[in-house]
Protein backbone atom coordinates (compact mmCIF):
# COMPACT_ATOMS: atom_id res chain seq x y z
CA UNK A 1 0.00 0.00 0.00
CA UNK A 2 2.82 2.41 1.10
CA UNK A 3 4.26 1.88 -2.85
CA UNK A 4 1.37 2.60 -4.40
CA UNK A 5 0.77 5.45 -2.28
CA UNK A 6 4.26 6.48 -2.75
CA UNK A 7 3.35 6.02 -6.81
CA UNK A 8 0.02 8.19 -7.22
CA UNK A 9 1.44 10.88 -4.66
CA UNK A 10 4.66 11.56 -5.75
CA UNK A 11 6.10 13.59 -8.63
CA UNK A 12 8.52 10.68 -9.32
CA UNK A 13 5.63 7.95 -9.09
CA UNK A 14 3.10 10.17 -11.49
CA UNK A 15 6.27 10.37 -14.21
CA UNK A 16 6.16 6.62 -14.07
CA UNK A 17 2.94 6.27 -14.56
CA UNK A 18 2.21 8.72 -17.07
CA UNK A 19 5.71 7.30 -19.18
CA UNK A 20 4.52 3.58 -18.35
CA UNK A 21 0.64 4.27 -19.97
CA UNK A 22 2.38 6.06 -22.47
CA UNK A 23 4.34 3.67 -23.70
CA UNK A 24 1.13 1.46 -23.48
CA UNK A 25 -0.95 3.89 -25.97
CA UNK A 26 1.96 4.41 -28.44
CA UNK A 27 1.89 0.39 -28.66
CA UNK A 28 -2.11 0.78 -29.86
CA UNK A 29 -1.59 3.97 -31.59
CA UNK A 30 1.11 1.88 -33.76
CA UNK A 31 -1.49 -1.92 -33.56
CA UNK A 32 -4.13 0.91 -34.76
CA UNK A 33 -2.37 1.81 -37.99
CA UNK A 34 -1.26 -1.35 -39.07
CA UNK A 35 -4.66 -2.70 -39.21
CA UNK A 36 -5.70 0.39 -40.70
CA UNK A 37 -2.97 0.22 -43.42
CA UNK A 38 -5.00 -2.90 -44.27
CA UNK A 39 -7.60 -0.80 -46.33
CA UNK A 40 -4.77 -0.79 -48.94
CA UNK A 41 -5.25 -4.28 -49.73
CA UNK A 42 -8.89 -4.03 -50.59
CA UNK A 43 -12.05 -4.41 -49.18
CA UNK A 44 -11.93 -8.30 -48.10
CA UNK A 45 -8.82 -7.93 -45.98
CA UNK A 46 -9.99 -4.71 -44.00
CA UNK A 47 -13.35 -6.56 -43.74
CA UNK A 48 -11.94 -9.26 -42.52
CA UNK A 49 -9.65 -7.84 -39.82
CA UNK A 50 -12.73 -5.76 -38.06
CA UNK A 51 -14.78 -9.05 -38.01
CA UNK A 52 -11.85 -11.14 -36.14
CA UNK A 53 -11.40 -8.17 -33.83
CA UNK A 54 -15.43 -8.02 -33.43
CA UNK A 55 -15.60 -11.65 -32.95
CA UNK A 56 -13.18 -11.08 -29.65
CA UNK A 57 -16.33 -10.43 -27.86
CA UNK A 58 -15.24 -9.95 -24.29
CA UNK A 59 -11.55 -9.45 -24.64
CA UNK A 60 -12.24 -6.32 -26.86
CA UNK A 61 -14.38 -4.85 -24.41
CA UNK A 62 -11.25 -5.32 -21.88
CA UNK A 63 -8.97 -4.19 -24.39
CA UNK A 64 -11.18 -1.37 -24.24
CA UNK A 65 -11.34 -0.47 -20.98
CA UNK A 66 -7.57 -1.20 -20.44
CA UNK A 67 -6.81 1.69 -23.11
CA UNK A 68 -9.39 3.94 -21.43
CA UNK A 69 -7.79 3.17 -18.07
CA UNK A 70 -4.52 3.94 -19.68
CA UNK A 71 -5.43 6.94 -21.02
CA UNK A 72 -7.27 8.18 -17.96
CA UNK A 73 -4.27 8.08 -15.68
CA UNK A 74 -2.28 9.26 -18.87
CA UNK A 75 -3.82 13.22 -18.55
CA UNK A 76 -4.66 12.86 -14.99
CA UNK A 77 -0.77 12.56 -14.20
CA UNK A 78 -0.25 15.06 -16.85
CA UNK A 79 -2.37 17.37 -15.24
CA UNK A 80 -0.67 17.12 -11.89
CA UNK A 81 2.53 17.46 -13.19
CA UNK A 82 1.20 20.53 -14.63
CA UNK A 83 -0.11 21.90 -12.01
CA UNK A 84 3.25 21.34 -10.28
CA UNK A 85 5.47 22.90 -12.06
CA UNK A 86 3.69 25.59 -12.71
CA UNK A 87 3.52 26.12 -8.90
CA UNK A 88 7.23 25.31 -8.81
CA UNK A 89 7.93 28.16 -11.43
CA UNK A 90 6.12 30.64 -9.25
CA UNK A 91 8.26 30.36 -6.61
CA UNK A 92 11.55 30.66 -8.62
CA UNK A 93 13.89 33.90 -8.61
CA UNK A 94 14.47 35.89 -11.55
CA UNK A 95 17.71 34.78 -13.16
CA UNK A 96 19.69 37.02 -15.96
CA UNK A 97 18.64 35.37 -19.09
CA UNK A 98 21.15 33.85 -21.20
CA UNK A 99 21.73 35.13 -25.31
CA UNK A 100 19.64 32.96 -28.19
CA UNK A 101 22.70 31.01 -30.07
CA UNK A 102 21.59 27.95 -31.15
CA UNK A 103 21.77 25.70 -28.16
CA UNK A 104 19.69 27.97 -25.87
CA UNK A 105 16.95 27.88 -29.03
CA UNK A 106 16.83 24.12 -29.42
CA UNK A 107 16.03 24.14 -25.57
CA UNK A 108 13.32 27.13 -25.64
CA UNK A 109 11.84 24.63 -28.72
CA UNK A 110 12.01 21.89 -26.33
CA UNK A 111 10.64 24.00 -23.08
CA UNK A 112 7.76 25.25 -25.31
CA UNK A 113 6.79 21.84 -26.83
CA UNK A 114 7.13 20.07 -23.21
CA UNK A 115 4.75 23.05 -21.87
CA UNK A 116 1.99 22.36 -24.09
CA UNK A 117 1.86 18.79 -24.00
CA UNK A 118 -1.19 19.15 -21.53
CA UNK A 119 -3.15 21.42 -24.42
CA UNK A 120 -2.34 19.03 -27.12
CA UNK A 121 -3.34 16.00 -25.21
CA UNK A 122 -6.71 17.39 -24.56
CA UNK A 123 -7.09 18.39 -27.73
CA UNK A 124 -6.03 14.63 -29.13
CA UNK A 125 -8.21 13.07 -26.40
CA UNK A 126 -11.21 15.33 -27.81
CA UNK A 127 -10.48 13.67 -31.44
CA UNK A 128 -10.25 10.20 -30.10
CA UNK A 129 -14.01 10.62 -28.60
CA UNK A 130 -15.23 12.02 -32.24
CA UNK A 131 -13.07 9.21 -33.68
CA UNK A 132 -15.08 7.29 -31.77
CA UNK A 133 -19.06 8.33 -32.73
CA UNK A 134 -17.64 8.40 -36.58
CA UNK A 135 -16.16 5.17 -36.54
CA UNK A 136 -17.33 2.18 -33.79
CA UNK A 137 -20.67 4.35 -32.49
CA UNK A 138 -21.28 4.78 -35.58
CA UNK A 139 -23.62 8.77 -34.98
CA UNK A 140 -24.76 9.78 -38.56
CA UNK A 141 -25.08 13.31 -37.30
CA UNK A 142 -21.39 13.55 -36.70
CA UNK A 143 -20.04 11.94 -40.49
CA UNK A 144 -20.91 14.84 -42.70
CA UNK A 145 -22.57 12.50 -45.34
CA UNK A 146 -25.93 13.53 -46.70
CA UNK A 147 -28.56 11.05 -47.36
CA UNK A 148 -30.87 8.97 -44.18
CA UNK A 149 -29.37 5.31 -45.78
CA UNK A 150 -26.02 6.44 -46.94
CA UNK A 151 -25.08 8.66 -44.06
CA UNK A 152 -25.79 5.92 -41.74
CA UNK A 153 -23.06 3.41 -40.87
CA UNK A 154 -25.26 1.17 -38.66
CA UNK A 155 -26.79 -0.49 -42.37
CA UNK A 156 -23.51 -0.43 -43.96
CA UNK A 157 -23.25 -4.66 -43.83
CA UNK A 158 -21.05 -7.19 -46.22
CA UNK A 159 -21.50 -10.69 -47.73
CA UNK A 160 -19.87 -13.21 -46.03
CA UNK A 161 -18.33 -15.25 -49.65
CA UNK A 162 -16.22 -18.50 -49.52
CA UNK A 163 -13.22 -18.13 -51.06
CA UNK A 164 -9.90 -19.98 -51.40
CA UNK A 165 -9.02 -22.30 -49.20
CA UNK A 166 -11.86 -22.44 -47.15
CA UNK A 167 -11.52 -19.26 -45.94
CA UNK A 168 -14.52 -16.56 -45.61
CA UNK A 169 -13.97 -13.29 -47.43
CA UNK A 170 -15.99 -9.97 -46.27
CA UNK A 171 -16.72 -8.34 -49.86
CA UNK A 172 -18.88 -5.22 -50.31
CA UNK A 173 -21.10 -4.55 -50.27
CA UNK A 174 -24.56 -6.31 -49.39
CA UNK A 175 -26.98 -5.34 -51.57
CA UNK A 176 -28.81 -2.03 -50.74
CA UNK A 177 -27.14 -2.47 -47.17
CA UNK A 178 -29.75 -5.26 -46.33
CA UNK A 179 -28.83 -6.99 -43.46
CA UNK A 180 -28.68 -7.20 -39.52
CA UNK A 181 -26.34 -6.89 -36.83
CA UNK A 182 -24.81 -10.11 -35.47
CA UNK A 183 -25.97 -11.82 -38.99
CA UNK A 184 -23.75 -9.81 -41.08
CA UNK A 185 -20.20 -8.67 -40.73
CA UNK A 186 -20.00 -4.64 -40.45
CA UNK A 187 -18.50 -3.14 -44.08
CA UNK A 188 -15.86 -1.13 -42.42
CA UNK A 189 -14.26 -0.76 -46.29
CA UNK A 190 -17.36 1.50 -46.95
CA UNK A 191 -17.64 3.15 -43.27
CA UNK A 192 -13.72 4.32 -44.27
CA UNK A 193 -14.17 5.38 -48.37
CA UNK A 194 -17.45 7.52 -47.53
CA UNK A 195 -16.19 8.83 -44.27
CA UNK A 196 -13.10 9.93 -45.98
CA UNK A 197 -14.83 11.96 -48.77
CA UNK A 198 -15.85 14.51 -46.88
CA UNK A 199 -13.22 17.54 -46.81
CA UNK A 200 -13.98 18.84 -43.76
CA UNK A 201 -13.50 15.11 -42.13
CA UNK A 202 -10.20 14.54 -43.54
CA UNK A 203 -8.78 18.25 -42.79
CA UNK A 204 -9.91 17.50 -39.28
CA UNK A 205 -8.67 14.33 -39.52
CA UNK A 206 -4.98 15.36 -40.80
CA UNK A 207 -4.78 18.40 -37.85
CA UNK A 208 -5.55 16.27 -35.42
CA UNK A 209 -3.57 13.16 -36.12
CA UNK A 210 -0.20 16.25 -36.83
CA UNK A 211 -1.03 17.43 -32.99
CA UNK A 212 -0.96 13.61 -32.20
CA UNK A 213 2.77 13.17 -33.85
CA UNK A 214 4.03 16.31 -32.30
CA UNK A 215 2.55 15.33 -28.91
CA UNK A 216 4.80 11.87 -29.71
CA UNK A 217 8.05 13.48 -30.67
CA UNK A 218 8.31 14.99 -27.25
CA UNK A 219 6.60 12.36 -25.36
CA UNK A 220 8.68 9.63 -26.38
CA UNK A 221 11.77 11.21 -25.31
CA UNK A 222 10.41 12.13 -22.47
CA UNK A 223 9.24 8.84 -21.59
CA UNK A 224 12.62 7.42 -22.14
CA UNK A 225 13.79 10.16 -19.42
CA UNK A 226 11.38 9.66 -17.15
CA UNK A 227 12.06 5.47 -16.90
CA UNK A 228 15.86 6.78 -16.69
CA UNK A 229 17.01 5.46 -20.09
CA UNK A 230 18.55 8.55 -21.39
CA UNK A 231 21.75 10.28 -20.95
CA UNK A 232 24.07 12.22 -22.81
CA UNK A 233 25.61 9.84 -24.95
CA UNK A 234 22.38 9.14 -26.45
CA UNK A 235 19.88 11.55 -25.87
CA UNK A 236 20.29 13.26 -28.84
CA UNK A 237 20.02 9.51 -30.74
CA UNK A 238 16.46 9.19 -29.24
CA UNK A 239 15.30 12.72 -29.55
CA UNK A 240 15.66 12.30 -33.25
CA UNK A 241 14.16 8.81 -33.28
CA UNK A 242 11.60 10.08 -31.75
CA UNK A 243 10.73 12.95 -34.71
CA UNK A 244 11.47 10.03 -37.02
CA UNK A 245 8.90 7.74 -35.56
CA UNK A 246 6.56 10.83 -35.15
CA UNK A 247 6.69 11.62 -38.80
CA UNK A 248 6.63 7.77 -40.02
CA UNK A 249 2.92 7.95 -37.63
CA UNK A 250 2.01 10.96 -39.42
CA UNK A 251 2.27 10.17 -43.02
CA UNK A 252 0.89 6.47 -42.36
CA UNK A 253 -2.33 7.60 -40.38
CA UNK A 254 -3.12 10.66 -43.28
CA UNK A 255 -2.15 8.41 -46.17
CA UNK A 256 -5.44 6.75 -45.66
CA UNK A 257 -8.02 9.79 -45.73
CA UNK A 258 -5.73 11.62 -48.16
CA UNK A 259 -5.62 8.24 -50.83
CA UNK A 260 -9.54 8.23 -50.57
CA UNK A 261 -10.20 11.94 -51.13
CA UNK A 262 -7.91 11.69 -53.65
CA UNK A 263 -9.99 8.65 -55.61
CA UNK A 264 -7.04 5.85 -54.86
CA UNK A 265 -9.00 4.19 -52.73
CA UNK A 266 -12.78 3.51 -54.07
Amino acid sequence: MNLIKGIFNTSLGRKYIMAITGAGLFGFIIAHLLGNLLVFAGPAALNEYAKKLHDLGPLLWVARLGLLAMAGLHIWSALKLTTENREAAGKRHEVKVDPVDRHRRDDIVARFAARTMIFSGLIIAAFAFYHLAHYTWKVPQINGISGEFKGDFETYYVHEVDGDNNQTAFVTPLPQGEGAEGENASDVYRMVVNGFNVSWVVGFYVVAIGLLCVHLSHGLSAMFQSLGMKNKNYGKWIDCGAKAVAILIFLGYISIPVAVLAGFVK
